[in-house]
């Protein structure tokens, strides 16, 4: 089987895949033109969807192929071929994440940039720290890394709630609700964690109308993509007060402008899409079973894309 492998990182890729698999034929390049060339004849390509979309534009098409992302958007361009298997990378982000939203829930309890203020202003600083325990967190999208995140919050004495596409029984969630209950939702929890993913349906959600209903003392962390929150609208809800502080991963665009208001905006954090990094050797994990399975001719594999969805 000859696997084509598009990747920044494809050197790291190729040598942990060929001591996985001797027997696989592994192709990369780092060279878009020879990259372009190999993928000709490759029935099965490994890598990030921006670089594979190229192959995709030019004409190309696999049997079927892996992301190294969760998201897969730039595969979803308009004009692009849909006549092959998707898959998108599940099941290696939940522990990374869970710990990232962690560390800023914990933050604010202990109020850690305030207290760097006034270590700054050599201002003694003696305030009380406060406690997950009995905290209510939003997770905005129950799929496989949100019930990560829940499961990794639960030992914290975190109450936990959720939204889906539709309402339905989840555990640990003390209640999981649709989209359409989020305006109600927000305003009745601590932490709202957004983890929705790109599609038609979740783009503007947040919006001035949605964070007037959110708790003074919430804070709003986004860890999903950037197209679900309307930039303007949450800088001026963090001026008005109608929510206590924002964590913002993700944004619509990538890096983000130097005039952008995020850079100056009160009680806002930006961490530059860093909560989540891919681990090669789970990656290079999960296509092999995946592969396995697609050698089998099996119906399903982990993470396969329902193009209609988007997801």
């Amino acid at each position: 089987m000859r696997v084509l492998i598009a990747e920044h990182d494809h050197a790291v890729y190729a040598q942990l895949l060929r001591q996985a698999a001797p027997d696989l034929e592994v192709l990369t390049s780092g060279d878009s033109a020879e990259l372009s060339r190999l993928a000709a004849d490759c029935p099965v390509w490994l890598g990030q969807p921006d670089l594979l979309a190229t192959l995709l534009r030019q004409g190309h098409q696999p049997g079927w192929l892996q992301s190294t992302w969760a998201g897969i958007t730039p595969l979803l361009a308009e004009g692009l071929t849909r006549d092959y298997r998707l898959t998108r990378a599940v099941g290696i982000f939940g522990q990374v994440m869970a710990e990232y939203v962690l560390t800023y829930m914990l933050g604010h309890e202990r109020e850690v940039l305030a207290r760097l203020v006034s270590q700054v202003e050599r201002k003694w600083d003696n305030r009380q720290g406060q406690s997950l325990a009995g905290r209510k967190a939003l997770i905005v999208g129950t799929g496989d890394i949100g019930q990560r995140v829940a499961q990794f919050l639960l030992p914290f004495g975190v109450q936990l709630y959720g939204i889906a596409s539709e309402a339905r029984e989840l555990a640990p969630f003390i209640e999981v609700g649709a989209l359409k209950d989020l305006p109600r939702m927000v305003g009745e929890v601590d932490y709202v964690i957004n983890l929705l993913p790109n599609t038609p349906d979740t783009h503007d959600i947040y919006d001035a109308t949605l964070f007037r209903q959110f708790k003074p003392t919430g804070l709003f962390i986004n860890v999903g993509r950037g197209v679900a929150v309307v930039d303007a609208d949450l800088v001026q809800a963090l001026k008005e007060g109608h929510l206590a502080g924002a964590v913002i991963d993700v944004c619509r665009q990538e890096p983000l402008p130097q005039r952008h208001p995020f850079w100056t905006a009160w009680g806002l954090l930006l961490t530059g899409h860093s909560s989540a990094p891919t681990s090669p050797a789970m990656m290079v994990q999960l296509f092999l079973e995946n592969l396995r399975a697609y050698q089998d001719g099996e119906t399903a594999l982990r993470g396969e894309v329902d193009f209609d969805r988007g997801y």
